[in-house]
């Protein structure tokens, strides 16, 4: 499975980068923008999946009011754009991607049909912890109720309350820095009255304060999901051997039980979106969610859809296999462990046997395990405090895409380097701001005025483009990566003296066939000594004593020469400076 992330905010070519700019002075990403030109050239870079992130209606400044949308006070609005995890109604998508507000769901629904039509399939966000301080849908379906729509305020806990309060005090704003005032500073009509809440509500990352402090994420509200403020829980236990159970059992284990209002309404929403085309979700901060509301949330998604893939952030490790297990998730982000040591060896720092380590750890749910090196949370590749240049990460996307069975991520702009370098506004430069109205240069010069055929992209973009275009379908089309996975050739290889722990090499092996991965993460020396094949792996791929011609499927015109002799195998060829290889056998040339 390969999913692209996909951000409309970013995607029109008319749009400036100029710093807290409004939507009409840089534009936005509309629906429309993604014509089946995008989605054809997304299918042909080899994805299966399209993320469209930004999707339901959340908190944001433009005034919409001729369309029936109340405002939002920008004093709980990030940005100019707003924060996409601040949902403020979600049986509505967002007005600014569409052409006609009023019509904005039907339009989304026909970029979910080209989107189908081109043979990818959807996820869009939900984001279960929190949503925005001003929550106010207006496409309820019937016997739909509002968040916190029948709460008793008066009390800080109900089980059946969507939120948590803080009785007889009002909510105050924080003390925000001056670079992060709302609007910049700017003076605007809905900022000459102070934005009202009483009583208090706790803050969306769980903070207790009627005046949160202003890292917390305080245009938001956490969602009670029965867990009471000392901890303890207010609904059924999952019993521990649901672990080794199927969706369908999970689903009857909640039928009948009595389970908190806001468990409901998530499930409501979940089930509301696959009826309109949408084939799975993205969960934000799955973690901060009890692990039994998703086996309730996932097992009923399931029983409607079998096929829906269910991917979630959770950054704990030790909470992996409960949220797998209990929770039902098909995937988590491998963002503590596989990220940040890839990340930490492009940097020059770390050693690439940590990556055996990591796959030794996660071995029993490695197919669940995202992998990814860019998205908006995380600096972008190219950036001078990451990479410095996309090249530098080309390795590190070889292992992440082909180490193992787990869906690999593409970020919009990722395959032509984008660096994310503009200062937004709110969001800062390293990041593609998420809470602004900003271009995405190099994104848009391959968009090429609705063309996508990167008319506008300079070599080097297409050049990378081409390169994880190439790998990305070889993934889709090598069988051997599906198989089992053996790292060789630099445990013990003192040969390669202090380069070893910048050279990388797995092979991955069905029954029928294998491929071999050689990456040398270095970006100075090239190895000059043999690349050796243990005795238990040349047993393994089933490989007689004789010469054999290897052919690179990442670089069609290059072969190679793997010797076997007395059970032992060499690859003599040197590996360059930052060269990915993955080998597949086209011939044995003696015996």
């Amino acid at each position: 499975m390969k999913v692209a992330c996909w951000v409309l905010r970013g995607t029109t070519l008319g749009n400036r980068c100029r710093l807290l700019d409004t939507i009409q002075e840089n534009g936005v990403g509309k629906f429309s923008d993604i014509t089946s030109k995008a989605l054809d050239s997304i299918k042909n870079l080899g994805m299966t999946h399209v993320w469209y992130t930004g999707i339901p209606h959340h908190a944001l400044v433009a005034d919409y009011t001729e369309f029936g949308i109340t405002n939002d006070h920008p004093a709980v609005v990030k940005g100019r754009a707003g924060s996409p995890y601040a949902v403020k109604d979600y049986y509505s998508v967002n007005p600014d991607l569409a052409d006609n507000p009023s019509n904005r769901n039907q339009e989304f629904q026909s970029l979910i049909q080209r989107t189908h039509d081109a043979g990818l399939k959807v996820i869009i966000d939900i984001v279960p912890n929190h949503v925005a301080r001003q929550y106010r849908g207006l496409n309820n379906p019937a016997g739909i109720c509002d968040f916190g729509a029948s709460d008793d305020v008066n009390v800080e806990y109900a089980v059946d309350n969507n939120f948590y309060y803080i009785p007889d005090q009002a909510f105050q704003l924080p003390d925000i820095p001056a670079h992060l005032q709302p609007l910049g500073g700017e003076q605007h009509p809905l900022l000459r009255e102070l934005y009202q809440e009483f009583p208090a509500k706790w803050t969306g990352n769980g903070s207790r304060l009627a005046k949160p402090n202003s890292d917390d994420w305080y245009e938001t509200v956490k969602v009670n999901y029965g867990v009471r403020p000392d901890g303890s829980k207010d609904f059924p236990i999952l019993p521990e051997d649901y672990r080794d159970k199927s969706h369908q059992a999970h689903f009857e284990f909640w039928q009948h039980k009595q389970v908190p209002n806001s468990w409901t309404k998530f499930r409501d929403i979940a089930l509301y979106w696959l009826s309109q085309g949408v084939d799975g979700f993205r969960y934000d901060m799955a973690e901060m969610v009890p692990v039994e509301f998703w086996s309730f949330m996932n097992s009923s998604i399931k029983a409607m859809n079998p096929d829906a893939f269910l991917v979630a952030e959770v950054y704990q490790p030790h909470l992996y296999r409960d949220y797998i297990q209990l929770g039902k998730m098909d995937a988590l982000y491998d963002k503590v462990d596989l990220y940040d040591t890839l990340k930490d060896i492009i940097r020059g720092h770390g050693d690439t046997q940590n990556i055996t380590r990591i796959q030794q750890e996660l071995y029993d749910i490695a197919p669940h395990m995202l992998h990814f090196l860019d998205n908006h949370d995380e600096q972008r590749i190219p950036c001078s405090e990451f990479a410095s240049n996309a090249h530098s990460a080309l390795p590190a996307m070889v292992v992440s895409a082909t180490i193992s069975n787990a869906p690999t991520m593409i970020y919009f702009g990722q395959e032509v380097g984008e660096a994310g370098v503009e200062l937004a506004g709110f969001g800062q430069p390293t990041r593609t701001s998420i809470f602004d109205y900003i271009g995405v240069p190099s994104h848009q010069r391959w968009m090429n005025n609705g063309a996508f055929d990167g008319g506008q992209s300079t070599p080097e973009e297409l050049a990378l483009r081409q390169y994880y275009q190439k790998l990305m379908n070889v993934t889709l089309t090598c069988p051997a990566l599906t198989g089992d996975m053996q790292p060789f050739g630099t445990d013990a290889d003192v040969a390669h003296g202090d380069l070893a722990s910048k050279l990388y090499c797995y092979a991955r092996y069905t029954h029928q066939e294998h491929a071999l991965v050689l990456l040398n993460f270095d970006s100075h020396r090239s190895t000059t000594q043999p690349i050796a094949l243990p005795a238990e792996l040349v047993s393994n791929l089933k490989l007689a004593d004789g010469c054999y011609i290897y052919r690179d499927l990442l670089n069609s015109n290059a072969q190679f020469e793997v010797e076997i002799r007395d059970g032992l195998g060499r690859i003599a060829h040197p590996l360059k400076p930052l060269t990915s290889h993955i080998l597949q056998l086209t011939e044995n040339t003696q015996n």
